[in-house]
């Protein structure tokens, strides 16, 4: 079974930065999608950054030039990194780590995966 263990939320002054891990657990070879998303009080869960096996990444418009999402290229690409600089009030939120499409012991699982999520609160 894949789980997804999230770190490095916390609260910081606007302006600053924050860097989140997350680490994907279950004997895993390999994982095609791995990335971010967020939900702030009273809204719906929103993309932030994701990154494909290959290095591709998608980032949600509001965090362009500002977050970067990584994966190390050790330990087959299973941690996932986000980068979060200048940051603004409104991106406070539960940020969850999310992993699509898992090979695990030679069996492919084309499976949405979450964490549980990790609090980034934004404020002076």
């Amino acid at each position: 079974q894949v789980q997804l263990v999230e770190s490095g939320g916390g609260l910081v002054q606007p302006g600053g930065s924050l860097r989140l891990s997350c680490t994907a657990s279950g004997s895993i070879s390999s994982i095609n999608v791995m990335g971010w998303y967020r939900q702030a009080p009273g809204e719906e869960r929103e993309l932030v950054a994701v990154m494909t096996r290959t290095g591709s990444t998608n980032y949600a418009d509001s965090v362009k030039d500002r977050f970067t999402v990584s994966r190390d290229r050790e330990n087959a690409g299973n941690t996932v990194y986000l980068r979060m600089n200048s940051l603004k009030p409104e991106d406070t939120a539960v940020y969850y780590c999310n992993a699509v499409g898992v090979t695990s012991m030679g069996t492919f699982y084309n499976g949405n995966y979450w964490g549980k999520g990790t609090l980034v609160t934004v404020s002076s």
